[in-house]
């Protein structure tokens, strides 16, 4: 008589893909810019290379991924019935989001990475694209409610956030705290 083994089931898989995601940001903290390998990911979530290749095509798509989940986490899409609240909202979660000491390097890897790999480019894009919706979407919020005017440039003024943010981020040069935050978001409301 034939048995079956029995299915192992979602909770343990998400369990296991949750400890390969953890893995990989906390080896990409404590790198110090220092190239994380999928054979270290894998020991160190304790699963075979292979496990990691199952769900992942590469180590960035790993990373991304990552980022993905803590993004969603970290910042909100709010609807407070103000545009400016929700903007600020977004900016200050972002800002503090690359600030944390396991995001910020593994953002900074990706962003590396990307330049010469097209497969992790084209990811980055998917998950830039989808913060670029949340803002765009608060934005047109403010403009059906008469905050923003009916002719603003939405895309620009996404661009104007994303520009700033970048640019700080991958230069270092100025901070991304809560001041800049908001004297950004004031900036970018004034114009439009």
């Amino acid at each position: 008589m034939h048995h079956e083994r029995p299915h192992t089931g979602r909770r343990r898989n998400e369990a296991t893909r949750q400890a390969i995601l953890d893995a990989a940001l906390r080896l990409l903290g404590e790198s110090e810019g220092a190239s994380v390998t999928v054979d270290a990911i894998a020991r160190a979530a304790g699963v075979g290379k292979q496990t990691v290749y199952r769900w992942w095509p590469s180590k960035g798509a790993v990373l991304l991924d990552t980022l993905t989940e803590r993004s969603a986490l970290q910042v909100p899409t709010p609807d407070s019935g103000s545009v400016r609240t929700d903007l600020l909202t977004i900016v200050e979660a972002t800002f503090r989001s690359a600030q944390d000491p396991l995001t910020a390097p593994a953002l900074r890897t990706l962003v590396r990475e990307s330049a010469h790999d097209p497969h992790l480019a084209d990811l980055l894009r998917t998950f830039t694209a989808r913060r670029r919706d949340a803002i765009h979407a608060v934005l047109a919020r403010g403009r059906e409610r008469g905050e923003i005017a009916a002719d603003a440039d939405l895309n620009l003024m996404v661009d104007e956030f994303y520009g700033v943010f970048w640019y700080r981020f991958i230069l270092g040069h100025a901070p991304l705290d809560d001041g800049v935050a908001a004297r950004l978001t004031d900036s970018i409301l004034a114009r439009h």
